[in-house]
């Protein structure tokens, strides 16, 4: 009995982990620091530093001692023969020199002495891994704006649905009241119409909007890096949420140049260029390789060689080789110059990001300045449209404007809202977009 009961426990147990893997409760801070670890690009961007890592140690093995073993078998099926005069009278002998079977077993140590190329090698290793790590770097920018993007998206489609569930109640409301007057011959049926095509739209929309949560939800999933069925909770609401991205400190925030990480990015692309020349100007040096060798060698007519009396004979070899580029009908200039060249070009690029990011951190704060204005101006608006729609809606119903003015008004009321709730995700995802611009770091 007691072996099924933990059987049994151990199932549950295991469904609850399961379940708690499937749902999450994140603020926005917590979706950036989960996906900084576990989202795809940033996996990825892991698995290159190590791959870079090995890469560096696999070049830099090039110049230390490399030793190797060899064991070679041979076995004659048919010996060859060699015709030799041996009492000169002009007719040849047949000989057969060496036993049938020899057995030949050596260790070789290597050691590169001098390759101009194997030095530069390890100088383009190191940048590789920078390049590397830098990505990573810029990985987790784009993933914080990422992040944040989606999350914005989720809680503008969650804001949305709110309000216009609201509508849907009120519409619903003004419809039946205007349906119950019209019924008592105290308004036209048109009024009554236009109102249940008024609230026709809003509940297309809303149906449009529960199904855009859907994917909102998913989008996001996919953002974190999690399977796309992974229920979520978010402890963020729009309205605080773009209140704390309010900061107008971070506009006036200087740009720094040499620290931002495209202009890092840049720079050792046009220093991995840099060494690819120097590599082609290393090829025209001599090269300097040395080895020592020491092996034994066995013979015998017959498979002997485990026997206690097999005899063997020891050798070693001590050598020196020197390589000297002489002439590559021109090449090796070819290269050089054709290094040369993209060289440059890295240079030009390297000017190019300069401006650009010069120039993209100027139309960020820009942009986010904007979005905080429209924010400010979307928010007076709304509560503008909110309290004209309702004076409307009080005159229609005391019989004094028509069903046209207060439709007008809801419709001024509902783009006034979308505008508003618009200018809440653009100073959210504004500030995200600055914040890449200056080079802010992921905390």
């Amino acid at each position: 009995m007691k072996k099924y009961l933990v059987i049994i426990t151990a199932i549950f147990l295991g469904i609850s982990v399961e379940a708690q893997e499937s749902s999450m409760t994140l603020s926005l801070q917590e979706a950036i620091d989960f996906a900084i670890k576990n989202s795809y690009d940033n996996k990825v961007a892991q698995r290159d530093i190590e791959s870079a890592k090995q890469q560096k140690w696999e070049t830099t093995t090039i110049g230390l001692p490399q030793i190797e073993a060899t064991v070679d078998y041979q076995h004659w099926l048919k010996q060859q023969v060699t015709l030799f005069d041996t009492n000169g009278d002009g007719i040849n002998e047949e000989f057969t020199f060496g036993t049938k079977q020899n057995v030949n077993a050596a260790v070789t140590l290597r050691q590169l002495i001098f390759d101009g190329s194997y030095i530069v090698g390890l100088q383009s290793a190191r940048t590789f891994l920078k390049i590397s790590q830098q990505a990573k770097e810029k990985t987790e920018l784009l993933t914080r704006e990422a992040v944040i993007n989606a999350y914005g998206n989720v809680l503008v489609t969650e804001k949305s649905i709110e309000i216009f569930e609201n509508n849907e109640k009120i519409l619903e409301k003004n419809f039946n009241d205007a349906k119950k007057i019209f019924e008592n011959g105290l308004n036209e049926e048109e009024d009554v119409e236009q109102l249940e095509i008024t609230l026709g739209n809003i509940k297309s929309q809303l149906n449009s909007l529960k199904r855009l949560k859907v994917i909102a939800y998913q989008m996001l999933n996919v953002t974190l890096g999690n399977d796309i069925d992974t229920e979520l909770t978010l402890t963020d609401n729009l309205d605080s949420l773009t209140e704390t991205n309010i900061d107008f400190g971070l506009i006036s925030q200087s740009f720094n140049l040499n620290d931002h990480i495209d202009y890092k990015i840049a720079e050792n692309d046009r220093e991995s260029k840099r060494l690819l020349m120097q590599l082609e100007k290393s090829k025209a040096l001599p090269t300097l390789n040395a080895f020592v060798n020491y092996g034994s060698q066995a013979n015998s007519d017959s498979f002997s060689f485990f026997n206690g009396n097999q005899e063997w004979f020891n050798y070693s070899l001590l050598g020196v080789s020197l390589k000297v580029p002489i002439f590559s009908s021109f090449g090796r200039s070819a290269k050089t110059q054709r290094a040369k060249i993209d060289l440059e070009v890295a240079d030009i690029r390297l000017k190019e990001t300069e401006e650009k990011l010069s120039l993209q951190a100027k139309r960020a704060k820009s942009d986010y300045q904007l979005s905080i204005e429209d924010y400010q101006t979307a928010k007076k608006n709304l509560n503008l449209a909110e309290r004209i729609e309702k004076k409307q809606r009080i005159k229609f119903f005391e019989g004094l404007s028509t069903s046209f003015d207060l439709t007008q008004a809801q419709n001024q009321l509902y783009s006034q809202q979308q505008t508003f709730i618009q200018s809440m995700l653009d100073v959210i995802a504004k500030k995200a977009a600055l914040e890449n611009a200056l080079n802010i770091p992921v905390k």
